[in-house]
């Protein structure tokens, strides 16, 4: 029984990591060394390293990837959603800055217990530059 739990508990957390990034959290820093011992605090780690370029409000992507227990990222992350606009250098330059992200952001200080839970999990976080304006 505990197995299919700890399944189920998984596949929630990445569903709930999945979900777009609107409004980042300001209470965690980038590279903090505090430990990441849940879904919430890894995607605020994550999105407090990104700085979405000017003028790319609206922008969206989603990424593909999985982590390792050590927080090290397992290959390279795919994009499986885009919504880039028309203007080619903005669109590399927003890429660019996820990217940039998860280099400054990884690897991920989890504790042993968020470590066990998220090695190998598929996740899809999606990074959306929000409208000027919105709060």
């Amino acid at each position: 029984m505990k197995p299919r739990f700890a399944f189920v508990a998984t596949a929630l957390a990445v569903a709930l990591f999945a979900s777009s990034l609107e409004a980042r959290s300001q209470e965690r820093s980038c590279r903090s060394p505090d430990p990441v011992d849940t879904i919430k605090e890894m995607s605020d780690a994550i999105y407090a390293c990104w700085k979405p370029p000017p003028r790319t409000a609206g922008m969206s992507l989603t990424l593909r990837f999985s982590l390792r227990r050590n927080g090290t990222l397992i290959g390279k992350p795919r994009a499986t959603y885009a919504d880039l606009g028309t203007d080619a250098q903005r669109s590399r330059a927003f890429v660019a800055s996820i990217l940039r992200a998860l280099d400054d952001a990884l690897p991920l200080p989890f504790s042993d217990r968020m470590g066990e839970a998220i090695a190998g999990r598929m996740l899809a976080p999606r990074f959306t530059a929000a409208l000027e304006g919105a709060s």
